[in-house]
């Protein structure tokens, strides 16, 4: 079957177009950024086209030759209202698929409460949905509440909330009932939709076996994770608009993602019927396992895909030209090379390796307090994290930074994510030069490290921002250039008094 898949570079997309592509299915997916792919191990084996839900003329020749749509995407996070975008990608969505002659739209959404009034984004979903249902292609609409599974939103949150509070004073939304379902659920239920009766045109609720409070799913989780009991103290006076900003300060998940995520949490999210159950058998997996699987891929590092894969809302969508001049403005610049030491090899995993964990190998203190001034104002701060320890692709976010270009032991371009009066990146980039050979080494070359920090203002807060922090750059940049040379020259030397294979993964101090 060929299938075009939309939201390809998201949680839920990166992980279902490598099981369409094992199933056998041809399959074709839809990015707005198609570089975004570009890294992924199986980028090789589908077609990646550009085209915007939003850019009705994008859809037309992305939709041809196709027989099931997979539409993967909302604006969760774009700010203001998001139903409106939300309306408009889905409208222009199943239209494209009506005049492609598309025979099935499969849609994933949320859980719509019963009885009760709808969070403004569960609202929104349920809308996509309905669109979806009253087009001319019949259309499958999965209706899941949290998902457990490493790297979504909805887990992150649970996780930090539970692992770093031991005792909690909670908004009332902690009583509200939930019935999550696992990752690995929700890929099965959206690969088998493709063989409901090609007539299906109906929402499904779909969910887990267990019916939880989100405290009691709190609780459960320490239990897996082996904490102690944690202490609840629910309280009426947190609304969602305070519970965002707690959130936004214990968890990695920014107040503009966990605002109308904990929104929704004051409904309960909890199945209504279980139709699909008899028509796509198979073993649920219970709240237990799916958390302990889900830290069991935490701990190992095989994270697959990230809530922070999204881009950022207001972050710009265009990369940096070669030469930023372009803006026919100012443009500041901190720019620095050195000598490493050590082989490209070694160079460039170090430089590959950087954030996270591993820090910014100069001032931990200070670029903790950037992340945290950040996040006090509404941006993503430092605690994102990184999706791998040692890799990246294009589209990661490792930190308050988005990888914006990747060309191995060459070049790591990253652009700013926090909040700022102007457009920022850093760049590393490595060059071998030929040096003298000497008796100890047969290698004459010399690897050469340089850094490249680029910041265009918007108006005068943005010079005045550039001008008020310039004072640091000669510690802050300076410092980094040279640790991460430092790192590079004794990762290179503990392999070789270890003996190491040149290929075997090597880890990298902290700083």
């Amino acid at each position: 079957m060929k299938i075009l898949v939309m939201g390809a570079t998201g949680y839920i997309g990166g992980r279902l177009v490598p099981l369409l592509i094992e199933h056998g299915h041809d399959v074709r997916c839809l990015s707005r950024r198609p570089e975004k792919l570009r890294g992924v191990w199986w980028a090789s084996d589908c077609e990646i086209v550009q085209g915007d839900a939003l850019d009705a003329d994008s859809l037309a020749p992305a939709m041809q030759g196709i027989d099931a749509v997979y539409y993967l995407v909302h604006s969760i996070g774009t700010g203001g209202s998001f139903s409106d975008s939300d309306r408009r990608a889905a409208t222009s969505t199943a239209d494209a698929a009506a005049a492609a002659g598309v025979s099935r739209l499969i849609y994933l959404g949320g859980l719509v409460p019963q009885g009760q009034v709808a969070s403004e984004h569960l609202a929104s979903r349920a809308e996509v949905g309905q669109i979806m249902l009253d087009g001319k292609v019949p259309a499958v609409v999965l209706q899941a509440g949290v998902i457990l599974g490493s790297g979504s939103a909805s887990f992150e949150m649970l996780r930090y909330l539970t692992e770093q509070l031991p005792v909690m004073v909670t908004p009332k939304w902690v009583s509200s009932q939930v019935q999550p379902i696992a990752v690995r659920d929700v890929l099965r239920y959206l690969t088998q939709s493709l063989e409901l009766p090609v007539d299906t045109n109906r929402r499904f609720d779909i969910a887990g076996p267990d019916v939880l409070t989100y405290r009691e799913m709190m609780q459960r989780f320490a239990q897996v994770d082996g904490l102690r009991k944690r202490i609840i103290i629910p309280v009426p006076v947190l609304t969602p608009w305070l519970s965002s900003h707690w959130v936004n300060i214990v968890t990695p998940v920014p107040k503009a993602i966990a605002q109308p995520l904990i929104e929704s949490l004051r409904n309960d999210a909890v199945a209504s019927e279980n139709d699909i159950e008899a028509l796509l058998p198979g073993s649920l997996i219970g709240f237990d396992e799916a958390v302990g699987l889900a830290l069991d891929k935490i701990r190992s590092a095989q994270v697959i895909t990230r809530w922070s894969g999204a881009e950022w809302p207001g972050a710009p969508s265009d990369p940096m030209p070669t030469d930023p001049e372009w803006s026919g403005g100012t443009v500041y610049r901190d720019e620095r090379s050195t000598v490493v030491g050590a082989s490209a090899d070694y160079t460039w995993q170090a430089v590959e390796g950087i954030g996270g964990a591993r820090g910014w190998y100069s001032l931990p203190l200070a670029w903790s307090l950037r992340g945290w001034m950040d996040r006090l104002v509404g941006g993503v701060g430092l605690r994102r994290g990184r999706r791998d320890p040692d890799h990246v692709l294009v589209g990661d976010a490792i930190d308050f930074w988005r990888v914006e270009e990747v060309d191995t032991c060459e070049l790591l371009r990253l652009r700013a994510e926090m909040k700022l009066p102007g457009d920022a990146w850093l760049e590393f980039s490595i060059t071998t030069e030929e040096g003298p050979a000497s008796s100890s080494s047969t290698n004459s070359s010399i690897t050469v490290l340089h850094q490249r920090a680029l910041f265009i203002p918007r108006g005068l807060p943005g010079r005045l921002y550039w001008l008020s922090i310039s004072p640091l750059h000669n510690i802050v940049f300076g410092s980094m250039i040279e640790n991460l040379a430092k790192a590079a020259r004794e990762s290179e030397a503990d392999t070789i008094r270890s003996a190491q294979p040149t290929g075997e993964t090597r880890s990298l101090p902290t700083t």
